[in-house]
């Protein structure tokens, strides 16, 4: 495994030993893939932090942990590679633990682990269960701040929320489709990834409350639960697609929209109103050849702006943000920002 960088900051990226780290660096025995593949990540951090590794300021290891399909990750670890250099001196030095798809426990032992070894702080983006809840509070009183981004936990301890104020995205989203929807009996079908993501479930709960308060003779189709994840968000969306009911909306909370078209133009379904979220690669794609019709869209680098500088106020480095949400862009084929 080449690398340029000394041991020691390895190890620091890492949430390592320096011991563990030589093992792996020299090839030596009973090393587990997964801690190759850690220190692997490690280093590849490092390389995109390198400008960061000269900043004479102070130090500070935030840990971002985010369970979300690989599209929505690369936009993150993007925005935090832009804005690194908005806090100097200070010297932020994110180390990301990301997955697909967590479970609960896993979620926890993530959690553990990083308050066994120490943080200044960490991002969270996770499920609201009660053990993610009780793994919050433990971090807490032992002075980790926790910031949940993107997705809310409330009640749970955490320092602050940053991120879209996702009742007012949902409500943004049923009043286009209500606007733009033709007359008629029709329905609506709403996917999120998980409804164990509050962030999702409070988009979902105030668009269902505010377009049936417009159009109360729609129907509501709930195709949730696929992760976000191509494969599995068109298996939800192709087995409620052939029930017969014309789909002539669609609001996509938590993505896999090209197999949701896909699995709606099997079933024989032309949505003439279809809103996503997020301006990852797919749905730019998708922008592109007109196959959705909005995107609400935020900035993630000014919501990971605000979460990190909640981290330094609480460590006293500097104040915390006015806000932590950020606001909702409508964009359209026409309006495709140009610094995406």
């Amino acid at each position: 495994m080449t690398h340029r960088f000394p041991v020691k900051e390895i190890a620091l990226q890492a949430g390592m030993s320096t011991a563990t780290v030589d093992r792996v660096l020299n090839n030596r025995a009973h090393v587990s893939p997964q801690t190759k593949r850690r220190v692997k990540d490690a280093i590849d951090e490092l390389t995109r932090q390198e400008s960061q590794l000269a900043a004479k300021g102070r130090r500070i290891f935030i840990d971002i942990v985010v369970e979300a399909p690989t599209r929505f990750v690369r936009e993150i670890r993007h925005a935090v590679d832009e804005i690194l250099a908005d806090f100097r001196p200070a010297s932020i030095r994110p180390r990301f633990t990301v997955a697909q798809t967590m479970t609960a426990n896993d979620c926890v032992a993530i959690l553990e682990r990083i308050r066994k070894r120490g943080s200044q702080g960490i991002c969270l983006k996770a499920r609201d269960t009660p053990e993610t809840r009780q793994a919050i509070a433990e971090l807490t009183a032992k002075n980790i701040p926790v910031l949940t981004v993107f997705t809310d936990i409330p009640g749970s301890g955490r320092l602050a929320y940053a991120g879209l104020n996702n009742a007012q995205a949902g409500q943004t989203a049923a009043y286009l489709m209500a606007k733009f929807l033709t007359s008629g009996g029709m329905a609506v079908l709403t996917t999120l990834s998980q409804h164990a993501f509050q962030g999702e479930e409070d988009r979902f709960q105030a668009f269902k409350s505010e377009l049936l308060r417009h159009r109360p003779n729609l129907e509501l189709i709930d195709a949730s639960g696929g992760g976000g994840l191509n494969p599995n968000t068109g298996l939800e969306v192709g087995e409620r697609a052939r029930a017969g009911t014309e789909i002539a909306g669609v609001y996509s909370m938590g993505g896999g929209n090209m197999a949701i078209l896909k699995a709606l133009d099997d079933a024989g379904h032309r949505p003439s109103v279809f809103i996503a979220h997020d301006l990852d690669e797919d749905n730019l794609d998708l922008l592109r050849g007109n196959r959705l019709t909005f995107v609400l869209h935020h900035d993630l680098r000014a919501d990971m702006r605000a979460a990190f500088r909640h981290i330094l106020a609480y460590h006293g480095i500097e104040d915390p943000p006015l806000t932590s949400e950020s606001d909702i862009q409508i964009v359209t084929p026409m309006n495709i920002p140009t610094t995406i």
